[in-house]
């Protein structure tokens, strides 16, 4: 995975759109076609003080996480990306799809810093995200944080 090729990629799907919602329905299908082992990468979003199932590819999914809860719900709360090995060993972890093993969530911000939403991903492998993977996917949402995209 090239993190100048994806933040590319994500500039210029937004140079088509600046509306949130067709602009991540787009990176979610670009993540979900250019990673390997990912059975659901997508994003909530947050409304009414919890996170709402937003643009997405994958299975159905949870609709409403609460800030706190799953590991969503935790990189939300706390405001920092976590990569979970095994989601099975993680406390309180949702079990949206049972064939999931491990899990990549990076926090989305406002223009204040306030957290907004996630970038999701799951995968079916144990061990599946490196944190080359974290740096990467990371770097391509500040890059959208840094983007004229309307919230």
């Amino acid at each position: 995975m090239d993190q100048q090729i994806l933040i590319q990629q994500l500039e210029e799907l937004c140079r088509e759109e600046s509306w949130y919602v067709p602009l991540l329905s787009n990176v979610s299908a670009l993540l979900f076609e250019t990673m390997e082992q990912l059975n659901w990468a997508g994003f909530y979003l947050v409304r009414d003080g919890r996170l709402v199932l937003g643009p997405f590819q994958g299975k159905a999914a949870c609709i409403h996480i609460p800030f706190g809860k799953g590991v969503c719900g935790t990189a939300a709360a706390n405001n920092k990306s976590i990569r979970v090995e095994d989601v099975h060993a993680f406390p309180g972890h949702i079990a949206c799809d049972g064939a999931s093993r491990s899990e990549l969530v990076i926090p989305i911000h406002a223009k204040d810093g306030k957290v907004i939403g996630v970038l999701d991903l799951d995968s079916p492998a144990r061990g599946r995200f490196q944190a080359e993977d974290q740096e990467i996917l990371e770097a391509l949402i500040q890059r959208l944080e840094e983007l004229p995209v309307s919230w």
